[in-house]
């Protein structure tokens, strides 16, 4: 049986960037702040669905928003895209380092047969 863990914040962060998209009203808003209905106008969805989209990103801490009158103008939260990006850093990094390692053994080992044939 496997053991639940309950989600952390980084889990719901690249939960709430799987959705296609809330990632292009993410990289809408990597240029500036934008209102919802700027945010809504190059996608094929709802109003509704847009806001349900946001709230999803709000509630991980991607996006920030505030209301002014009528309208509703939303932010990035460059701190959590930052923990996603440390997330990532460390396993590039992991994986580099494991990489360079096999490239060494694979020269020590070509080097080794070179030597011996």
């Amino acid at each position: 049986m496997l053991n639940y863990k309950a989600p952390t914040s980084l889990d719901r962060m690249f939960a709430a960037m799987a959705d296609p998209a809330r990632r292009a009203m993410v990289d809408r808003l990597a240029r500036g702040p934008a209102s919802v209905s700027e945010l809504a106008r190059p996608l094929s969805i709802s109003l509704p669905a847009v806001l349900q989209h946001l709230a999803v990103l709000e509630s991980c801490g991607v996006v920030r928003s505030e209301k002014v009158g009528r309208v509703r103008t939303c932010q990035i939260e460059p701190k959590a895209l930052k923990t996603i990006e440390d997330w990532i850093a460390e396993r590039r990094l992991m994986w580099e380092q494991k990489l360079d390692r096999l490239g060494e053994y694979l020269a020590q080992q070509e080097q080794d047969d070179g030597g011996t044939a």
